[in-house]
């Protein structure tokens, strides 16, 4: 099952939906606020190569810059890493849709159809 983290107000997340709506792909809708991809999940993502620290946090979001990140991240540790996004599922990249193998964050309409398309 595919499981879609996303927030009520955001605009990506709604298009993202709106695209997965009109080509029929079911998915389970989670406030990433509220409820943070597993914290195993993302080790696997980061640890296999398909995301990368910068692509996986949410480096426009304004707790990103109140946090000074953008040069730390890359110097923290996988568990430093992977404390940051549990702590605050705002952190993360979103949408970040997975069905557990493999993943998207961000919504373009051609990955979307590249990955999510049967």
């Amino acid at each position: 099952m595919n499981v879609f983290y996303g927030h009520p107000t955001c605009s990506t997340c709604k298009k993202a939906e709106k695209w997965l709506q009109q080509e029929g792909i079911a998915y389970e809708w989670k406030n990433i606020k509220e409820e943070t991809p597993d914290r195993e999940l993302l080790r696997r993502f980061l640890e296999e190569g398909q995301l990368t620290r910068k692509r996986l946090f949410n480096t426009s979001g304004n707790l990103y810059k109140e946090l000074n990140l953008k040069d730390q991240i890359e110097s923290f540790s996988l568990e430093e890493v992977l404390d940051q996004l549990q702590a605050d599922g705002m952190l993360i990249r979103r949408p970040f849709l997975t069905n557990g193998e493999q993943v998207t964050v961000g919504f373009k309409e051609e990955t979307y159809a590249e990955m999510w398309q049967a």
